[in-house]
């Protein structure tokens, strides 16, 4: 997974599919998929992205970049690199 440690918290790489029959999270050593069920239209994707990692992970997620992209830079807040890790090994 391609997480990074900042100050403000974890930095996470990701890709999204959107259009996807439910909301799902696969990963790899080095990719972080995640399938959202909305359509990519209005920022629709990118509220259900957010408002359903930030359950999974008990934590404020929020999009810094890749709003209209695939490709999505996700900052949760507060976090350690290493509890962002085992919370999505456990997923």
């Amino acid at each position: 997974m391609n997480l990074t440690q900042t100050p403000e918290g974890t930095i996470i790489k990701i890709t999204v599919k959107p259009k996807s029959k439910k909301f799902e999270i696969k990963s790899d050593e080095e990719t972080l998929v995640i399938f959202c069920q909305n359509v990519p239209e209005k920022g629709k994707v990118n509220r259900e992205l957010t408002k359903e990692l930030s359950k999974l992970l008990k934590r404020q997620v929020e999009i810094v970049s890749g709003f209209s992209s695939r490709e999505k830079i996700i900052l949760v807040r507060n976090t350690k690199k290493e509890e962002i890790e085992a919370a999505l090994r456990s997923l």
